[in-house]
């Protein structure tokens, strides 16, 4: 009796564990980012033109997938807004944004002792070039090319 009691709780466990992997299973995590590619681009409160429209985003603006639904992306953020955004108005996750609290510099080569080329404020949206370890070589849509570390951009 007492080997009855131990296996049905063994197998209790069991069922609660595999259901709980099951449940995770189902949920998609998505690590994807996107840029917008138009400027005057709705993101709604919900998959649907019937949504509201809870942000107009501008071309090149930075957002990541969090969930996905037929044709509709909800996506993310640098500011953790949250909204859905039709698939065909987005692109490749080409661009990136100063995501600190004051201006930032962008420097000529991947390194803290290098000249510094400009100033960048929070906001503004850079074209990604290349990386280098923790650096990422950028473009502003004014010309000013240079590197920032990747801890002062999102994502």
């Amino acid at each position: 009796m007492n080997t009855q009691i131990r296996l049905s709780h063994i197998l209790s466990r069991c069922l609660l564990t595999c259901s709980a992997l099951v449940l995770l299973g189902t949920s998609t995590v998505y690590a994807e980012t996107v840029s917008v590619i138009k400027d005057g681009s709705n993101v709604r409160t919900g998959p649907s033109t019937e949504n509201q429209v809870a942000m107009e985003l501008f071309q090149g603006y930075p957002l990541k997938v969090v969930e996905k639904k037929g044709d509709w992306l909800k996506v993310s953020d640098f500011e953790n807004d949250t909204g859905w955004i039709y698939r065909t108005l987005v692109g490749p996750g080409n661009t990136v944004i100063v995501n600190t609290q004051s201006a930032i510099n962008m420097r000529s080569e991947p390194s803290t002792s290098s000249i510094i080329v400009a100033n960048i404020e929070r906001g503004v949206v850079l074209t990604k070039v290349s990386t280098k370890g923790d650096w990422i070589k950028v473009k502003h849509t004014k010309g000013a090319e240079g590197w920032i570390h990747n801890t002062l951009l999102w994502p």
